[in-house]
């Protein structure tokens, strides 16, 4: 069992029975495991990201229309079969945040988008797994507050990784 399926595994049991979990008690008495697209080893990435010099205060608007602040970190450029994208990675503190949408929007993946959390490397460079690409959880219940996907991280290049729509 590779380390992805793993923490698939953990992540639908944390959903059916964590009383944290995002799903409603209704929902996870039905709830039946995440829809995944298959592990894809090319959507696996370590870039080079080229830090903002001055990182600029943004506040990203809330699913239920409050704002979240966050720092405009740096931005990366990538390639997906063949096809150029730029993302802008995000900072709070110590942590970071990439949110965005991609070509399958609205279709195979959640339509305000999808967040993944970047492993910084060092020397400006990072980890960037699309295959842990993650739903908001505000998809899953309307209390949860989700910053929304910037304009600046809105792609047509379709991501095939990581969790599909609920």
């Amino acid at each position: 069992m590779t380390e992805l399926t793993e923490f698939r595994k953990s992540k639908n049991k944390f959903f059916k029975y964590d009383h944290h979990s995002p799903l409603t008690h209704e929902q996870q008495h039905h709830f039946e495991g995440l829809n995944y697209f298959p592990e894809n080893p090319e959507l696996k990435k370590t870039v080079k990201v080229d830090v903002f010099p001055e990182k600029r205060e943004v506040k990203i608007q809330t699913s239920t229309g409050e704002t979240q602040t966050y720092l405009r970190y740096g931005k990366f450029e990538f390639m997906v079969d063949g096809q150029s994208a730029e993302l802008t990675i995000y900072s709070s503190g110590e942590d970071y945040f990439l949110p965005f949408v991609d070509g399958l929007a609205g279709k195979e993946t959640y339509g305000a988008g999808r967040y993944l959390d970047p492993v910084p490397l060092g020397n400006d460079k990072f980890l960037i797994d699309f295959n842990y690409a993650y739903n908001p959880y505000c998809v899953y219940n309307e209390n949860w507050s989700c910053p929304l996907t910037p304009a600046e991280n809105r792609i047509q290049v379709p991501i095939r990784a990581g969790e599909k729509v609920f």
